[in-house]
């Protein structure tokens, strides 16, 4: 009798729902309407032009080769662009969970009145759109002198004029996501360690911050390639070719009368690896912490 009852179990466990092979089906085919633009710029960027200009993309290519790659790096001069985004993401990124962790801190651990209305005018600015602050925050931008900080001496065509812009609208939801975190951790914790007569600072800074450590690594995930991705910008605050990020050195591939698209796709492969590093680097941290407080009730 147990040996049927068990065998009964097995086959539901082992049966497969219709459900389910739906699920399965949508999911495969998601993932493969999402990969398959990459994958066409792939096929696209080994392949010369001349072959596909004879005989079109839809067809099977003659000889596939890494020559597009080795001449995108080159002729767009990638690594030079490659330092110029470092130098703009990774202060971003660093000032931005700095900033954001603070003013979480202040509303999830501290009662005051303002702390609600606070955290709404931090998370306001997310909702603003960049096109409709960009005149005015362009001319205050001409208007800023930084003599002996910036090489064009104005905030305007300057690395850090990015950053800062960076950080005042990553910040806003930086500070949403890690006071909703904060808050889910024990009160107790904070309430011992002033009883033991520890400041506000060390709170924050032994005891709160790292308790946040893979809230902070999904947030420096996401912050990450969106810096790094950002085009608009660069575009309009930033005039000199030569301080431009990575995103723009792809227009180095244009020529004035004629472009290979074969090249372009190339190099916009090439920009995208640096990205993918950072998610697979972070991706344990990443996953954890787009689940975190999944299993409160």
């Amino acid at each position: 009798m147990s040996t049927t009852a068990a065998t009964g179990a097995l086959k539901e466990r082992t049966s497969v729902r219709p459900a389910r092979i739906l699920l399965h089906v949508f999911l495969a085919g998601t993932a493969l309407a999402w990969l398959a633009p990459m994958l066409w710029a792939l096929y696209a960027a080994l392949r010369p032009y001349g072959e596909t200009s004879t005989k079109g993309y839809v067809s099977w290519p003659d000889r596939l080769s890494l020559d597009n790659f080795t001449n995108a790096f080159t002729q767009s001069d990638m690594t030079h662009y490659f330092v110029n985004t470092l130098v703009i993401a990774v202060p971003a990124v660093l000032l931005t969970l700095f900033l954001s962790s603070m003013v979480a801190f202040y509303v999830s651990r501290f009662d005051f009145r303002v702390n609600l209305a606070l955290l709404l005018v931090f998370t306001a600015g997310n909702l603003l759109p960049q096109q409709v602050i960009i005149t005015p925050l362009y001319r205050m931008y001409l208007l800023i002198d930084l003599p002996g900080i910036t090489m064009s001496g104005k905030l305007y065509d300057s690395a850090l004029g990015l950053v800062l812009i960076h950080v005042a609208f990553q910040s806003g939801f930086c500070a949403f996501v890690l006071a909703n975190y904060m808050r889910s951790l024990p009160h107790e914790l904070t309430e011992a360690a002033l009883v033991d007569g520890a400041s506000v600072w060390r709170l924050y800074w032994q005891i709160v911050l790292p308790l946040c450590r893979p809230a902070m690594a999904a947030l420096a995930t996401l912050l990450s390639i969106w810096i790094y991705n950002d085009f608009f910008w660069a575009l309009v605050l930033i005039s000199t070719g030569e301080n431009m990020p990575i995103t723009s050195a792809l227009n180095n591939l244009s020529g004035q009368y004629f472009t290979d698209p074969n090249l372009v796709a190339a190099g916009a492969l090439l920009t995208a690896i640096p990205t993918l590093i950072v998610y697979f680097l972070l991706q344990r941290q990443f996953v954890s912490g787009l689940t975190l407080g999944a299993n409160k009730g």
